[in-house]
């Protein structure tokens, strides 16, 4: 058999994957997986009881706003990085100048507090158990997404694509985990949430290196 034989064989039937398709699966997979993932911490941990009094509260709009960049962030680098041959772009430091500037806030309020509320801003009540129960409540988007990205994505850099991939998971994860947690210690976002997110990141990373796998 000739190689043009071959070729033409292999791409008979073949058909171009539809423009945005990897793009809007992800939006879908957001969309979808956000609520379902609200309502995984209500059943599971339940929302906090001064709900009402905390959106007064300018670290309850942190616990938000920094997860929510990080995740626009990570969702915009994925949009790019499932594209083969196509680097994450710039929307990466947007992720990293939100977490940058949650530390320099936490370390500047670390400086003007007591030995004792110190340790209060740090740990807290539940640092035990924070970072993996947002990492717990993440992991099933993640899973959704890196499945349902499978069969469209193409990433040339597969580990990174699913990072990027568990950033996204892990901010939207912590968005919802922010309605449960009630702990008042902004040192204690700068630490545990980012921990937790991390956490999700890594295990991105290591199933996008064997999903992705060309």
């Amino acid at each position: 058999m000739k190689t043009d034989e071959l070729v033409e064989m292999l791409a008979r039937g073949a058909e171009p994957v539809p423009r945005h398709a990897a793009g809007n699966r992800l939006l879908a997979v957001v969309a979808l997986g956000m609520p379902l993932t609200v309502v995984l911490v209500a059943v599971s941990f339940g929302i906090r009881h001064d709900l009402g009094r905390a959106l007064g509260e300018p670290l309850f709009w942190i616990k938000f706003g920094v997860p929510l960049a990080v995740a626009i962030a990570a969702g915009l680098s994925l949009r790019r990085l499932t594209s083969p041959g196509v680097p994450a772009g710039p929307a990466w430091r947007l992720g990293a100048f939100t977490v940058l500037a949650l530390w320099v806030l936490a370390a500047l309020q670390w400086t003007g507090l007591s030995e004792a509320a110190r340790a209060e801003a740090l740990w807290g009540s539940t640092w035990r158990v924070c970072s993996m129960s947002i990492a717990a409540v993440s992991l099933p988007l993640l899973v959704s997404m890196l499945t349902l990205l499978r069969g469209l994505a193409a990433p040339t850099r597969p580990a990174l694509a699913g990072a990027a991939a568990g950033l996204l998971s892990g901010g939207l994860g912590t968005i919802a985990y922010a309605l449960h947690c009630p702990e008042p210690g902004l040192a204690f976002v700068a630490v545990w949430y980012v921990l937790g997110v991390a956490i999700v990141s890594g295990v991105g990373a290591a199933l996008g290196r064997r999903m992705f796998r060309w």
